[in-house]
Formats: structure tokens, sequence, C-alpha cells
């Protein structure tokens, strides 16, 4: 099944483990000790990771070390990207009525 990065990122400990693998690669065993989770749900987690091209994961030795392709939350970015605009203009209208309030009711001098 492909997965979205979308689904992925809804995820708390997925959007955690994307944290950690941003610093730096690790093995599969570093990642599950930095939770308080079962070794399988990390697998859980990792495996939807890899399925939406956010981690890849290289065998080396007899170790399996994962790392972040964070280039696939460009994405998000750009999904979240056009919704910037429209609430930069609300928070400014805001502040400018905001603004405009403080000066009107300030008490006028006689």
């Amino acid at each position: 099944m492909r997965r979205d990065v979308f689904q992925a990122i809804a995820d708390p400990t997925r959007r955690q483990i994307i944290n950690l693998l941003a610093a730096r690669q690790m093995n599969l065993n570093a990642i599950a000790d930095s939770f308080e989770i079962s070794r399988p749900a990390i697998s859980k987690h990792i495996k939807i990771l890899t399925q939406c091209g956010l981690i890849t994961i290289k065998q080396q030795g007899r170790e399996r070390y994962c790392r972040a392709e964070l280039k696939k939350l460009e994405q998000v970015a750009k999904w979240t990207g056009q919704y910037r605009a429209f609430w930069t203009g609300k928070l400014n209208a805001l502040e400018d009525f905001l603004d405009n309030e403080q000066i009107e009711q300030k008490p006028k001098l006689k």
C-alpha cells in the first residue's frame, strides 16, 4: 500500500521520528530506545514512513540505518503555503483593527 506524506505526519510519534532522523541517521534500535512504546509499534511507524518516502533504510553489516528524506515534506510546505497569504492578510487586518481601536479609545486632552 502506498501512503502519502500527509498520512505519515498525522501521527505525533512519526513526526518525532522524522525530527530524530533529520539530525542524523540512526539504526532501528537507537530510534526505538528514544521512545517509551514497544519495538513493534516503532517498526509499524517506520514502515509507514518508508512507504510514503519520508525515510529510507540502508543495511550496513548487521544494522539497518534509517535516514530522513526531507525533500518529501515539500508537498506539505506547498500545500500549507497556499493558505499563508490568506492568514497573513487576516492577521494584518486584525492588527490594523486593534491599532485603530486603541487610537479611538485614548482619552482626548482638552
